[in-house]
């Protein structure tokens, strides 16, 4: 009788019934804040911002010069002839 009553409970029903259920399959959809390619211009601006402040710092403070004069055309220019030898 203990059995009989088991298998005649609502209990007993309701897995069957989610297992007849036809299961849905939910997809993850991934939505960027910043796109690619607005990424990439960051990262290319933020190499460009650092190269120029490191320049600065490295000719203003570890060279004693002006640190403004760094970003100069003049001062590449000086820098590229020492490298070449045409000094």
């Amino acid at each position: 009788m203990a059995q009989s009553r088991k298998n005649d409970s609502p209990q007993s029903e309701q897995p069957n019934m989610q297992a007849e259920r036809p299961q849905k399959k939910t997809r993850w959809v991934q939505i960027r804040l910043i796109p690619i390619w607005l990424r990439i211009l960051l990262v290319l601006a933020l190499i460009v911002t650092m190269a120029a402040l490191g320049a600065m710092v490295g000719y203003g403070v570890l060279g004693d010069g002006n640190a403004g004069d760094a970003l100069k055309w003049e001062t590449w220019q000086h820098i590229l002839d020492i490298m070449r030898g045409e000094t």
